[in-house]
């Protein structure tokens, strides 16, 4: 007997930015696995179950729910923002590739959301308007110098940065020695856009160049997004200002 087996992302935290087709899916579900902040964002009925878990123990969970699945269950991995995106989708099919053949035969699903640098870029302006890439900060799942070297290599390729996961108790002191590294490659007036909560009652937008960027600006909260010399600013007054890169390259030097 083979049940379900759905991998949601509930978006940047907004209810208002979960999509339809991760709400019915939700809806449709029995058993939920995610991080207890994440499931907390849901409104569960009495009859929907949940099986909250630390947010590194994303393997051990997506085994959990797949072994459930795989015995008929109709079960739900939740994600904040999107699912694939440094989140569930992938230790759910890295659990599949490696767990019992009979895994394979599950009915699975993944379901996007909005992550959150598109939620602070849409808050910003339009920063990700030509090429860009997103890099972890983190870790926890590769070593400090292989960020470096992406970090370099993106910022003399001319890639817009978003930076997840910059800071942390056990982190303190990588996302300064970023900045202090994208210094030796990019002008100092690159635009660097600090968004923490995005889209939530406590969010705050905060855009400075990148010689007054300072990692004391973030939290774990905070998706960072770096812009490069091609990235414009438009002052509006009072305004948040408009951060945003033109969609043709003009030739400005990394």
């Amino acid at each position: 007997m083979t049940g379900s087996l759905v991998v949601v992302g509930t978006g940047p935290g907004n209810p208002e930015q979960m999509t339809p087709e991760a709400a019915a899916a939700i809806a449709a579900a029995e058993d939920f696995f995610g991080y207890f902040p994440y499931l907390d964002r849901l409104s569960l009925r009495h009859d929907q179950r949940r099986h909250a878990s630390d947010n590194r123990e994303e393997l051990a969970r997506a085994r959990e729910a797949l072994a459930m699945a795989a015995a008929g269950g109709k079960v739900c991995v939740v994600s904040g923002g999107d699912p694939g995106v440094f989140a569930m989708a992938a230790a759910v099919c890295e659990a599949l590739e490696a767990g019992p053949e009979e895994w394979r035969d599950i009915d699975l699903t993944i379901i996007p959301g909005v992550t959150a640098m598109l939620a602070v870029a849409a808050k910003a302006g339009a920063p990700l308007g030509h090429d860009f890439c997103a890099i972890s900060l983190s870790t926890n799942l590769k070593p400090w110098h292989v960020i470096e070297e992406r970090i370099v290599a993106a910022a003399k390729a001319g890639f817009v940065m978003a930076f997840y996961n910059p800071i942390s108790k056990a982190r303190p002191n990588q996302l300064g020695a970023a900045f202090d590294l994208l210094r030796h490659h990019l002008p100092p007036s690159v635009p660097v856009i600090f968004g923490r909560a995005a889209g939530r009652p406590d969010e705050a937008i905060r855009t400075v160049s990148l010689a007054d960027a300072a990692p004391e600006m973030a939290d774990m909260a905070t998706c960072i997004i770096v812009g490069t010399s091609e990235t414009r600013v438009i002052e509006r007054g009072g305004k948040q200002p408009l951060v945003y890169s033109p969609r043709s390259y003009r030739g400005g030097s990394a």
